[in-house]
């Protein structure tokens, strides 16, 4: 028992001498920089690339305000507020870690990490709809555990802490609690005083999306092809709802059978917990569920789980053929992709894990708002008021 805690404490400093080591180095891009894949997975902001910064024109070089522990002298019980609350809330649903790892996904892939997602429609412009409602976004949980957090923060530090920040630090003590590796966090970040509903209509990878297409979409953030698949490996805990499998049961790509890339093993156990009912629109709108029923006896789930431990099983299940998601069994469509999945699958999770760590950070630093810019939002789905929004701390 003492030397796999003492091999616990050994990965965790190792884990974090090396993403600090990285993710400190947060300098403007160079013209010599590269953005090919290598050994070791570069945190240096010299992988953005004019696509990336077409994504976020007016939110570039600006990663570098963000600072280690931000609100020591304004509100120093903080972060311990943010991980004690997070831990009262995973353990009244185990599955919130995979939930607000989705949620933080959706807010930083979109203009960045600056809780635009969770505003609500404010209805000021009648053609204006909250990113929250954008199709990719309809099946988005966690908007009540930053609550939540959000008001405790709000007791103890009134207008201090950022709703950005809040998702960010949130999802990292998630991921930890769960069992996953830990990495630091740099806070500062400030809120959006807006949504993005095209842009997450538009470029929100999709679940039923092809590798070239996945691959692309990361890569305008400036992701690397291994930060890519270390990425995704985000997929292997909680649950995945049947209504993003089951087109890959009846009608894959409108063929009305089923995705032949699929073991006959696999599709019998799916379709087992998922059914076969066709419940997809063939123009990408949200699938409608099923009513719930039966099959000999075992009766239908609204969903599948994709693992309860933070390892590399999800690489592994994907070499046997059995990823859920047609996007994440794609990952085997490529040989660059292929060759990734085997070294994530071939040791006991610590490539993974370590690379997973890094590509976080990495993405917690997108598109960030600071000093001046954005808001502290009051409460995380409403903006300030227009004489509070560009208060700075």
């Amino acid at each position: 028992m003492s030397s796999t805690v003492s091999r616990g404490w050994v990965f965790m400093v190792v884990v974090m001498v090396s993403v600090l080591a990285a993710a400190i180095n947060l300098n403007p891009p160079s013209a010599s920089s590269s953005s090919s894949d290598s050994p070791t997975v570069s945190l240096d902001s010299s992988s953005a690339t004019e696509e990336q910064e077409s994504v976020f024109p007016s939110r570039t070089h600006i990663i570098s305000s963000l600072q280690y522990e931000f609100y020591r002298e304004k509100c120093p019980q903080a972060e311990k507020i943010v991980r004690s609350t997070m831990a009262q809330i995973l353990v009244r649903n185990k599955n919130s870690t995979a939930q607000l790892l989705r949620l933080f996904f959706h807010d930083c892939f979109i203009q960045g990490c600056d809780a635009s997602v969770l505003l609500n429609d404010s209805n000021r412009n009648a053609n204006h709809s909250a990113e929250k409602d954008a199709i990719p976004n309809r099946t988005l949980k966690g908007f009540d555990y930053i609550d939540t957090i959000k008001q405790e923060l709000e007791d103890a530090c009134p207008g201090i802490v950022s709703c950005a920040d809040i998702l960010v630090l949130a999802t990292r003590d998630a991921i930890v609690l769960a069992g996953g590796p830990f990495y630091p966090v740099f806070t500062g970040r400030r809120d959006s005083n807006r949504s993005y509903f095209a842009q997450a209509t538009a470029e929100i990878p999709r679940p039923d999306g092809n590798i070239s297409e996945t691959l692309r979409l990361f890569a305008l953030r400036g992701f690397t092809t291994r930060q890519t698949v270390a990425l995704l490996g985000g997929h292997n805990i909680g649950k995945i709802g049947c209504d993003f499998i089951r087109p890959r049961l009846n009608n894959f790509m409108g063929t009305g059978q089923p995705d032949p890339s699929i073991p006959s093993d696999f599709l019998l156990e799916i379709s087992m917990i998922c059914g076969n009912g066709n419940s997809t629109s063939s123009d990408g709108a949200a699938p409608t569920p099923i009513r719930s029923r039966s099959i000999m006896g075992i009766a239908l789930d609204s969903s599948i789980s994709s693992g309860s431990v933070f390892d590399a099983h999800y690489y592994k299940k994907l070499l046997k053929g059995r990823g859920l998601l047609f996007a994440d069994q794609q990952l085997m469509a490529s040989q660059e992709t292929t060759d990734l999945v085997r070294a994530y699958a071939s040791d006991d999770g610590t490539t993974f894990r370590v690379d997973f760590t890094r590509a976080m950070v990495k993405m917690s630093n997108l598109g960030v708002l600071t000093g001046s810019q954005g808001q502290v939002r009051l409460t995380c789905s409403r903006v300030v008021s227009s004489n509070l929004q560009n208060r700075p701390w």
